[in-house]
């Protein structure tokens, strides 16, 4: 009868705990780490029920309870920058000036309340909760798809990926103004988000692009466009995860032709593959 009874308070402790509660640590370097559990957020003041059009994870309008971000980002200034990490092994970069535009750009933390879970994502992609960056009017800033990083787990004050990642940077001869280095900073907020490249990088989504081989010595650059604007066009794949870039909008066909020549020019700068991830 004890043991009937231990089962039955478990299983109603089962049923009573929320299932998706997590915590979310936010390093700022500024006044050490806090740790916001989701009961936390969900109780704050400023709290607000948001709208997002045409959402990015879901691919259509969804309404969450969110909480205005640079409201949990003490002390954070104009040039730092944030590194987002997903429970996933996803990880994508945002400078602070994104966040902390008043006039364009709104970021908005997304907390999942556990007695009313959002819905699974699309494809076979799991959960966005517990905690998910959206943005109202993104186009303001150029936020690109990739900055809406969901399963959120970490937010921390990071370094430029140059000084963190310098084997991924383009040699200081390249001209300022060489479509290598637009290429760069395209791939930052596109496909730095989940691989890494020369073994270095926070993403461990997908495979690094220039050890052993870069995409762009095995696809003609045809093909390549393709791939970035719909992996299924060269492996169909249902479980595929990769997201592509299917319009201007999310990735112009300049900004693309610049990631195809960054592509190029490294893999003619190949380091030796190392496991040690050199970041913060």
């Amino acid at each position: 009868m004890c043991f009937l009874r231990r089962c039955l308070a478990f299983f109603a402790l089962c049923w009573i705990l929320p299932l998706h509660a997590a915590d979310l640590r936010i390093d700022t370097g500024r006044g050490g780490v806090r740790v916001w559990s989701t009961a936390q957020l969900l109780a704050r003041s400023d709290t607000k029920t948001v709208t997002i059009p045409d959402d990015v994870a879901f691919g259509r309008t969804m309404s969450y309870r969110t909480v205005p971000l640079r409201a949990l980002l003490p002390g954070l200034a104009k040039g730092d920058r944030l590194k987002f990490v997903a429970n996933d092994g996803f990880s994508v970069d945002i400078d602070a000036d994104t966040v902390l535009n008043q006039a364009g750009a709104q970021a908005w933390l997304a907390v999942e309340n556990p007695q009313q879970p959002w819905p699974s994502l699309p494809h076979h992609k799991g959960d966005a909760g517990p905690f998910y960056l959206v943005w109202l009017r993104p186009a303001a800033a150029h936020v690109s798809s990739e900055q809406w990083p969901y399963q959120l787990a970490l937010i921390q004050r990071t370094q430029d990926a140059a000084t963190r990642f310098p084997a991924t940077s383009p040699d200081a001869s390249v001209p300022a103004d060489s479509p290598v280095r637009r290429g760069y900073v395209v791939f930052q907020r596109t496909c730095f988000a989940c691989h890494t490249l020369n073994g270095q990088g926070d993403a461990r989504m997908g495979p690094d692009l220039n050890i052993p081989h870069n995409p762009t010595e095995y696809l003609s650059t045809a093909m390549f466009r393709a791939f970035i604007r719909n992996p299924q066009t060269l492996r169909r794949w249902p479980e595929g995860k990769m997201t592509g870039f299917p319009t201007q909008a999310s990735l112009s066909d300049a900004d693309l032709d610049a990631v195809v020549a960054y592509l190029q020019y490294m893999a003619k700068h190949k380091t030796q593959f190392s496991d040690a991830n050199t970041g913060d």
